[in-house]
């Protein structure tokens, strides 16, 4: 029986609602008056089921899919503007005990290089993201009792946050590690994390059981209910992802969307972020073999429909993607993406070279985070490193509450400027620092109340002079 706020799995993503779903979109994914009005519904800007947002994905009306990208470019513009908030990730450790079939941390991968970093190892990674210009982790680890225990990314945290060179700061970590308990997740809320992630890869339980064979990872259901967990231990936000490719699309959107609505049902708010990552090539993977990847054309409709679906939920797109199949998504939903990534355990420092086999998949926007802010602001976007929300406890409900009012933009406008105007003044080169000022200039013209307006103006004179880490 499906009941969103039930705590068991197999309830909140219940498989017979995910089959009844497939085949009703089948049935009337074409019927232009229900899409008409579903389209009308997702005009008021508060999201739609899980049902609706299939029949949106699948619609072959030509009209209805030019309306449909039309409404996810508004909803896009008018909760996040022109922001993209920038990250990047740091692997600390590729040791794991499970056995995922598409993942090459797997631990019958017997020629994969392992590593794990010493806090002093993390400190010289944390250098090199700050001399980038980065202000916001995603730490990453295999999963491993021994090798990769609470203790040891708790006190990565500690570490990461306690460096401050020259201006670079890390202001925000997000956490990325496997499923736990509800005192472990208490220990990251107390640590001072961000949002704490964990990707589904896909919600399809006997798809599920076989990509992952061994290890304590194949238990589904303990996996799909790790979100209930995090929330039970004081994680206000969380961020959910399906790894697309390695089951059929439309059951894993399905129940993406499910999962949403799940965490709005039982806990209150629903997740902080959606990550829609590819499969990807890897060491000892071949992708090829996973039958069911979905095109770029597939790929920038599911990301409009889930703008229109969750409105204020951040979607992620990392640098598995192509700078093309990136651009192709900022526009209809993404609102946050990485720069000059590296997924091996150490790439910061060393640089990463082919033979160099500890990467958990190949980079594909192989681009240094300035190249990427420079082709953001050419593209007409505010790169923005603002963690100011985490910081000054707009969380969770709060956040959402904000979002939902439209009140937040008076905080995130003038705050990704802020946090811009820092980049440019401390690592951009000459034509990204030119393009960006230009942006600025242009930017605090838009502000619309006057107070704000002139704080901003006058932050950003004191941040030419030396100053940092302003925030709304």
């Amino acid at each position: 029986m499906y009941d969103p706020k039930s705590s068991k799995a197999e309830d909140f993503i219940n498989d017979e609602e995910i089959q009844t779903t497939l085949a009703y979109s089948d049935a009337h994914k074409n019927d232009r008056a229900l899409i008409d009005l579903i389209l009308t519904k997702a005009e008021a800007y508060k999201g739609l089921t899980h049902r609706e947002a299939l029949l949106l994905l699948d619609c072959e009306l030509p009209e209805e899919k030019e309306r449909m990208f039309k409404l996810a470019r508004e909803i896009k513009q008018k909760i996040y503007g022109n922001r993209i908030v920038m990250f990047a990730p740091l692997y600390l450790s590729n040791y794991c005990v499970n056995g995922c079939t598409y993942c090459p941390y797997h631990m019958k991968n017997g020629h994969i290089r392992r590593k794990k970093l010493t806090q002093d190892e993390i400190r010289a990674e944390v250098i090199a993201l700050q001399d980038m210009g980065h202000k916001r982790l995603a730490i990453e680890t295999g999963e491993h009792p021994t090798m990769n225990p609470i203790e040891y990314i708790l006190e990565s945290i500690q570490t990461i946050y306690g460096i401050h060179h020259k201006n670079g700061a890390i202001r925000r970590v997000n956490v990325n590690i496997a499923a736990t308990t509800v005192e472990n997740y208490r220990k990251l809320k107390e640590a001072g994390i961000g949002t704490y992630i964990l990707f589904q890869e896909t919600y399809n339980k006997k798809a599920y059981e076989t990509l992952h064979p061994t290890g304590p990872k194949h238990d589904y259901a303990y996996h799909t209910e790790a979100m209930d967990r995090a929330m039970d231990g004081g994680i206000d936000d969380v961020g959910c992802g399906v790894l697309y490719g390695l089951n059929l699309y439309r059951y894993d959107f399905v129940g993406q969307l499910m999962h949403a609505e799940h965490l709005e049902a039982a806990k209150g708010v629903g997740p902080h972020t959606i990550s829609v990552p590819r499969i990807r090539p890897a060491d000892d993977i071949d992708a090829t073999t996973f039958s069911n990847a979905i095109s770029d054309d597939i790929f920038e409709k599911l990301v409009a429909v889930l703008r229109i679906a969750v409105p204020y939920t951040g979607i992620i797109i990392s640098t598995r993607e192509s700078a093309e199949a990136r651009k192709r998504v900022l526009s209809v939903g993404v609102s946050q993406i990485s720069g000059g990534s590296r997924t091996s355990v150490g790439g910061y420092v060393e640089e990463e070279k082919i033979e160099d086999n500890s990467a958990q998949f190949d980079v594909n926007d192989r681009r240094t985070l300035d190249q990427v802010v420079n082709w953001l602001l050419t593209l007409g976007y505010i790169p923005s490193f603002c963690t100011a929300c985490y910081r000054e406890g707009r969380t969770g409900d709060r956040f959402m509450r904000l979002a939902k009012t439209g009140q937040i933009s008076n905080c995130c406008h003038p705050n990704a400027l802020m946090t811009l105007n820092e980049y440019l003044e401390d690592y951009a080169s000459p034509d990204t620092k030119a393009k960006g000022m230009a942006v600025i200039r242009e930017q605090l013209q838009k502000i619309p109340g006057e107070k704000v307006r002139r704080l901003a103006e006058e932050h950003i004179a004191e941040i030419h002079d030396g100053k940092r880490d302003f925030r709304f």
